[in-house]
């Protein structure tokens, strides 16, 4: 269980801090604008998702997967484009609210099978 905790806060990391940071030491331009646009409407919604999903399957142990997830997001936008961008923290409270409905959808389907 352990592992798995670590292997998924280290995909974290990579989703949330790396994938901007090569967004933004990589592309540039308008390309640039592009790949902000596939990260913050594409990938981290569904990696918010799918780690909800995850964490739902022992939420008693994993709730708060879901919370670093969201502050990873916004550690490492603030870091690479703006410091402070309000606008940020509405991206955070949303893939916060993907994460925990996944995590619970998943809970109550996992309770339901095992009826």
């Amino acid at each position: 269980m352990k592992k798995n905790i670590i292997l998924w806060l280290a995909v974290s990391a990579v989703v949330m801090l790396a994938l901007p940071w090569l967004a933004v030491t990589l592309v540039k331009g308008d390309a640039g604008m592009a790949v902000c646009f596939l990260l913050f409407f594409a990938l981290n919604p569904l990696y918010s998702v799918i780690f909800g999903v995850f964490a739902g399957k022992d939420m008693k142990h994993l709730w708060s997967l879901p919370i670093v997830s969201a502050a990873l997001f916004l550690i490492g936008t603030w870091i690479f484009f703006d410091m402070g961008e309000m606008a940020f923290i509405l991206y955070a409270v949303v893939y916060l609210v993907l994460g925990i409905v996944a995590m619970l959808i998943s809970m109550i389907i996992r309770k339901k099978a095992q009826r």
